[in-house]
């Protein structure tokens, strides 16, 4: 079974379907439980202090279509090592950023090998669905912990990964399902897509194609084109053939060549959908005016103030510019705080141990005690509790194959200056 998110684009917050997730009433198992445990629950924490070092190696995009993604991803991981090393509750983290690149670059091959035989005990990434299928098997056979803050294809769900593979972010089931809707209230009858063939791409667009058409809309042209494309003169001239009232990118950076040259084939760039693989600032790369009205979504909560700016200061003090967005900032964040909080629980750095405990820490088996920061969640764990960890992505809470069963996918809508508003 695949989580499914609610289809409803007047809610940010979306409440999925657990895969197998909970556990028994405790009545049914003719054992004892405590209030607010589950059998999984029970006598599951070890008390004591720990004395534990995690070894956290990034695989993020640091080049390649993606790139405008890694600042707020490696951001978040940065902040996650500052709240958990400065908690000193017997867990020291040390973080090694590394780039993914693309498939076209093929940095990750670099990297993973590197890290692996760094003794890195977590890998966290990659950001792309296509770059972590090209790795995962590898990082498996080592058994270290993957997690990505980004990944979204539905491929993963069933992976044969014997546990060790995880995502903060949710399923383009999830998204496609959101945007679907969202094009559908917004009248639109006849959508044209142009969409990166990719693992990220087909599986967006066959989850927008079927939203869509069951609220009665039409995708009159549907257009791939391949990673490493420069033109798209042909998809263009394609879609626009049928006349769309709108067309959806499924695209990363090439939208930055898609958006000016449907311009200036007549099309009305106010008509245009965004998703996360290419939702940005454009207001330094397009003139005033030409994406205003063009909507998209972005998957995450409206982050509070007092996280951005720590992501800003903890990114800055490494020497780099102010953050542009805060893209799977908080997902990447999380990701490396229940990765944490799992090696705590385990009293273990080994990977399957941590992988163990994933689904536990993050309110998956039920009956935990929740917490929303690191230092507190710690501290429950130590005392030999269960914690339930809420963190600023969203409540998380696994499901047994490593998906997020609660998310929130925002819309976005772009202004006269071309740079995003948050519609909720």
């Amino acid at each position: 079974m695949t989580a499914r998110g609610i289809a409803a684009v007047t809610a940010a917050t979306l409440v999925l379907a657990a895969c197998g997730g909970g556990g028994e009433d405790p009545e049914d198992t003719g054992d004892a439980a405590a209030p607010g445990e589950t059998e999984e629950t029970q006598s599951t924490g070890e008390a004591g202090e720990r004395d534990l070092t995690l070894e956290v190696g990034t695989v993020l995009p640091q080049t390649g279509a993606l790139a405008f993604l890694g600042p707020p991803e490696e951001a978040g991981v940065l902040l996650a090592e500052k709240h958990i090393n400065d908690a000193d509750m017997g867990i020291t983290v040390n973080v090694t950023l590394g780039d993914s690149g693309d498939p076209d670059n093929r940095a990750y091959a670099t990297t993973v090998p590197q890290l692996l035989n760094a003794g890195a005990h977590v890998i966290v990434g990659a950001a792309s669905s296509g770059v972590s299928k090209l790795f995962i098997d590898e990082v498996v056979a080592a058994e270290r912990l993957m997690i990505s803050p980004a990944n979204t294809s539905p491929d993963f769900t069933d992976w044969d990964d014997n546990n060790l593979y995880w995502r903060t972010a949710p399923s383009d089931l999830l998204q496609g399902e959101v945007l679907g809707n969202l094009i559908a209230q917004d009248g639109v009858v006849n959508l044209g897509v142009i969409y990166l063939n990719d693992a990220y791409g087909t599986g967006l667009e066959a989850q927008l194609k079927e939203t869509f058409e069951a609220a009665n809309g039409s995708i009159v042209a549907s257009e791939s084109y391949n990673a490493g494309d420069t033109t798209f003169d042909a998809q263009i001239s394609s879609v626009m053939a049928q006349n769309p009232d709108a067309i959806a990118l499924i695209t990363f950076e090439e939208a930055k060549t898609i958006i000016p040259a449907l311009d200036a084939a007549g099309f009305d760039t106010s008509k245009l959908y965004f998703v996360d693989g290419n939702i940005a600032d454009y207001s330094e790369d397009f003139d005033p005016g030409l994406l205003e009205g063009s909507k998209g979504t972005q998957p995450g909560p409206d982050l509070e103030d007092d996280f951005e700016s720590q992501l800003n200061e903890v990114w800055t003090a490494e020497g780099n510019e102010e953050l542009a967005n805060w893209n799977y900032a908080a997902e990447s964040y999380d990701a490396v705080i229940l990765a944490a909080l799992a090696a705590l629980s385990a009293n273990s750095v080994e990977g399957p141990d941590i992988a163990a405990k994933m689904q536990e820490v993050s309110g998956g088996t039920g009956g935990g005690e929740t917490a929303t920061d690191f230092a507190e969640a710690a501290q429950i764990i130590v005392d030999g509790g269960v914690v339930d960890y809420d963190g600023p992505s969203g409540p998380i809470t696994f499901d047994e194959k490593g998906d997020p069963t609660e998310a929130t996918i925002g819309i976005f809508e772009y202004d006269g200056n071309n740079q995003l508003v948050r519609l909720n």
